[in-house]
């Protein structure tokens, strides 16, 4: 089973992220299950007190420290959260970047429609402690934001773009529209729960889960390099044959975190 990260103060010591570059050089992967350090800028966002106290108890099952400092979250970074939620993430992300970084929070129309109620983020990006944080409405086979990206990041998301609600959106499509949005070198982190080796798509509609393979073959077609995983999501104990929201399971299950990169010479 994950354990929590038991101390967020082990890298303090390092040079000041104004003059570190927006997305860190990759780092390898982590080879147990947690990463060792957490960056300063990512340590100081989790303990920021506008954090709401529901959010920071869930960072025992989330790691959120491990998989941002993975994803190489810098100052002034230009990041989408790409399909947001509650916005867990966009909160943190808002203040790893800081002032000078934005998060486009991008809600796909297919979401809000379904839903019949504004985006939940929305209430997030009026509150004057996310003064960066950027709401942006649109379907989900236009992705795009105002300027080039830093980072795509999208987290337990990944599997419902394949469903019937989504439309369901061609994946093809919307890789390249990320491919597109982020400038060299950038990133596009995908997050998800792990469905049977082998299973495919079988198990998005109904648990929920896709089959990691799908996701690496999908995304990498789109032009984009597979850089590696983090392990800090994994759980043994998930057999990954039950829907991720059963109470037996539900904030336990097995998760890969794939960080891919575009070429530094891709345009």
């Amino acid at each position: 089973m994950r354990k929590p990260l038991l101390s967020l103060v082990a890298v303090l010591g390092l040079a000041a992220c104004a003059t570190q570059p927006m997305m860190a050089p990759p780092p390898p992967p982590p080879s147990g299950p947690v990463a060792a350090a957490i960056s300063p800028n990512i340590a100081a966002a989790l303990s920021d007190p506008s954090r709401p106290a529901a959010d920071m108890v869930r960072d025992e099952n989330r790691h959120p420290g491990a998989v941002l400092t993975f994803a190489g979250v810098r100052p002034g970074a230009k990041v989408a959260d790409l399909i947001p939620g509650g916005g867990y993430f966009t909160r943190i992300l808002a203040k790893s970047v800081g002032p000078r970084g934005v998060v486009y929070a991008y809600v796909p129309d297919e979401l809000t429609k379904l839903a019949k109620r504004e985006p939940a983020v929305n209430a997030i990006a009026r509150d004057p402690a996310y003064s960066n944080v950027k709401v942006i409405l649109n379907t989900l086979p236009n992705f795009s934001a105002p300027e080039k990206l830093d980072l795509v990041f999208t987290a337990q998301n990944y599997h419902d773009m394949h469903d019937k609600f989504m439309g369901p959106a061609d994946l093809s499509v919307v890789n390249r529209q990320i491919f597109k949005a982020l400038k060299p070198g950038g990133v596009f982190l995908v997050i998800d729960h792990s469905a049977e080796a082998g299973s495919g798509l079988r198990d998005t509609e109904t648990l929920h889960r896709i089959d990691s393979a799908v996701v690496r073959s999908e995304v990498t077609a789109a032009g984009f390099v597979f850089e590696g995983e983090s392990r800090v999501l994994k759980d043994p104990g998930d057999t990954r044959k039950v829907n991720v929201f059963d109470p037996s399971i539900r904030g336990k299950t097995d998760q890969f975190v794939y960080k891919f990169r575009k070429p530094a010479t891709a345009r």
